[in-house]
């Protein structure tokens, strides 16, 4: 939205969008029309660039469009059994899932990324074993690299239990143990923070 008054859907991100937005550097401008210039291009990527007809630009609507898609896969989470994974491989919102526990809601690994696993696939066997694979079929947080990603607190006297992310500053998730209530919502500057490693 220009005016805050009337608002219009962001196109899907591409990969090529991604791939050019994890190369600009710095905060959003604020005008959708603006144009970033890569600073860290090789001659043959501008030289293909230019045959293909496009110039070495990316308009910040685009950068904004691969920013969100880039947060939803790295810090989009849900809670363990929000979601099941059907024998055929669908996967649907749990209609008996009524939240976690408290004491489950304070730990890391009942919370899953909500994008395809990475670090299921290299489980071995006996790891697996103990996992059920109706419910147990995401990534979970407490494996994230680097260890210490993320800060869980309790909010109301332990009512709410709110994780966020050091890696996407701005990056909150809560959830409402013994209910279905959860969620997340950013509000950052748009960069991520690379330098985590270093600070813990």
């Amino acid at each position: 939205s220009l005016n805050c008054v009337e608002w219009s859907l962001l196109p899907p991100a591409t990969e090529e969008m991604v791939v050019q937005a994890k190369q600009l550097k710095g905060r959003f401008e604020g005008d959708p029309s603006f144009e970033y210039e890569y600073t860290e291009i090789s001659a043959e990527d501008a030289e293909r660039l230019f045959e293909d007809g496009k110039e070495p630009v990316i308009k910040e609507e685009a950068r904004l469009v691969a920013t969100i898609e880039q947060i939803d896969r790295e810090v989009g989470i849900v809670p363990r059994r929000a979601f099941v994974k059907t024998p055929r491989g669908s996967v649907h919102e749990n209609r008996n899932f009524e939240g976690l526990s408290l004491t489950e809601a304070k730990k890391l690994s009942s919370y899953f990324h909500f994008t395809e696993p990475v670090n299921l696939k290299n489980k071995s066997l006996l790891e697996k074993a103990d996992l059920d694979p109706s419910t147990d079929f995401l990534d979970s947080l407490e494996h994230d690299i680097p260890q210490g990603s993320w800060t869980v607190q309790l909010e109301k006297g332990g009512a709410v239990v709110v994780l966020r992310s050091l890696l996407w500053l701005g990056l909150t998730f809560y959830h409402v143990p013994k209910t279905k209530q959860y969620g997340y919502v950013y509000f950052g500057t748009g960069e991520k923070n690379l330098d985590l490693p270093f600070m813990l």
